[in-house]
């Protein structure tokens, strides 16, 4: 490998204050690995998706857990004494608060993010200035803009950028996407993913103050949330829009990722999506929809669909999953081919596509090991186009309409398929959930119009859905300009 420079860190005002500067350097500034090729990772969010990481990490040879970075001490104190358990003295790992104190080590190679969902953009950028590569957890923005400027700053820099989608490591699956891609089933015309899986209601939990053993003003970082309440920290954070993105873009984001890639390479965003939904049954402190329906049209005219639906009930249907439609009527469905007319499926046989081999660990250790961004499942830009397709059906669904919840809800114009699956949805609400056809509404949103090159909405509604684009910041926390990344 050729030798890199590091961009080094500097610190205009204290760590509370959150402001890092950038001094010298090029614009490619990943740190080169030493001669044993030993990686030296930190782990940014110890709690839930965290564990998986800190496994993760643990199966890969040569490969040292040299920081944990959580805000609660309590947290960060029983995972770091687990870990050491684990290592049993192979080497020693620190445990830190701010990830800025990691990111300062000039001997870090790179940063694991298993944070909320509102950190997640700044963690990737401020860790690209310090030449550290990221593997980051889904989504990997919590909004449009801030996706956009984390491919700048991998560009930028140039160090390895892998977003936490595992699919993105699975051959199986780009095989199929690439024989769909190559036109072996004809032209593909719905992609359609699914994040049906049961959940729970939240309650409420009173708004008070935070833990002693919580930096509340570090959890909360770039979002502007001024009260502190149980249901934020550590889970039920997904379903609020100040932190979390709700289901669709949780779970769903894997399924959405999917659901993109499989459509034509030269497709990036949508040119017009939809939502509609509700919070049903549960009459919780959550914000976000735990059922949704919502569609992304592409400029060549193919679509994505996607299924919300979390609300257990008896019967329930757990789908996680990803189908696909062609436009002369056949559709693979649970790995199967159904041919147009015929109603018994076809096993595919397909060989595998191409991945960085390994796994989701493996394959960003071996990116990371090579210098090469593009070794990377899941890459930067990759992973901002599945993201915005659910921020922009997020979107929509916050600038909805409440209507009555009937099957007349629907907005789809002309387009029977939408139409069709919307119903489906609902027969499921209305007969399986029991939610009443008089007295229950559905929130449903516009048609929002979207430039694929500007990233910015165009025509109706496009002022209130160009204010959804980007939260605003905390100070001291702000993401920065692409133009000053």
């Amino acid at each position: 490998m050729n030798q890199i420079t590091r961009r080094s860190f500097i610190q205009r005002s204290s760590l509370a204050a959150g402001s890092l500067a950038l001094i010298s350097g090029t614009s490619s500034s990943a740190r080169v690995l030493g001669a044993n090729d030993r990686l030296r990772i930190a782990v940014a969010g110890c709690n839930g998706r965290g564990k998986a990481h800190i496994a993760g990490w643990l199966e890969q040879p040569n490969v040292e857990i040299a920081y944990l970075i959580d805000p609660d001490q309590d947290v960060l104190d029983r995972t770091l004494k687990s870990l050491q358990e684990k290592v049993a003295g192979k080497y020693t790992c620190k445990g830190v608060s701010d990830v800025r104190k990691a990111l300062e080590d000039p001997t870090l190679d790179a940063i694991s993010i298993a944070t909320p969902n509102h950190w997640h953009s700044l963690m990737t950028i401020w860790a690209a200035q310090a030449g550290k590569h990221v593997y980051v957890e889904k989504p990997m923005s919590h909004d449009v803009a801030e996706g956009r400027i984390v491919v700048e700053a991998q560009k930028k820099y140039g160090v390895v950028i892998q977003h936490g989608t595992q699919r993105r490591s699975d051959a199986k699956t780009a095989g199929l996407h690439e024989a769909i891609q190559a036109g072996k089933f004809g032209k593909l015309k719905i992609s359609y993913g699914y994040c049906c899986k049961p959940r729970a209601s939240i309650g409420f939990k009173p708004v008070g103050a935070p833990p002693s053993r919580l930096n509340w003003n570090l959890w909360r970082g770039p979002a502007q949330i001024p009260q502190y309440h149980e249901n934020l920290v550590h889970y039920n954070w997904h379903w609020f829009w100040k932190t979390g993105n709700g289901d669709m873009n949780n779970q769903g984001t894997h399924q959405l990722d999917v659901a993109r890639w499989a459509l034509d390479t030269q497709q990036t965003h949508p040119v017009r999506v939809m939502a509609l939904g509700g919070r049903f049954a549960w009459q919780d402190q959550g914000e976000t929809p735990n059922t949704m329906f919502g569609i992304g049209e592409y400029p060549n005219g193919q679509y994505a669909f996607f299924n919300v639906r979390n609300v257990d009930y008896k019967g329930y249907v757990h789908q996680v999953e990803n189908e696909y439609y062609f436009e002369d009527g056949g559709k693979i469905i649970k790995d199967l081919y159904f041919p147009k007319g015929r109603g018994k499926g076809e096993k595919l046989d397909l060989p595998p596509g191409k991945v960085t081999p390994g796994g989701n660990w493996a394959a960003f250790v071996a990116a990371c090991r090579a210098g090469k961004p593009e070794m990377a499942n899941g890459n930067a830009e990759a992973a901002h186009y599945g993201s915005v397709l659910g921020h922009l059906m997020n979107n929509s669904y916050r600038l909805g309409q409440k209507v009555p919840f009937n099957a007349k809800a629907g907005r789809f114009g002309d387009n029977a398929e939408a139409a069709e699956h919307f119903l489906k949805l609902h027969a499921m609400m209305r007969d399986g959930v029991g939610v009443p056809e008089n007295g229950a509404e559905y929130v449903v949103g516009p048609w929002l119009t979207f430039d694929p090159k500007t990233e910015r909405h165009t025509g109706e509604f496009a002022t209130e859905a160009n204010a959804l684009l980007q939260d605003a910041h905390t100070p001291g926390f702000a993401v920065p300009a692409v133009g000053k990344v």
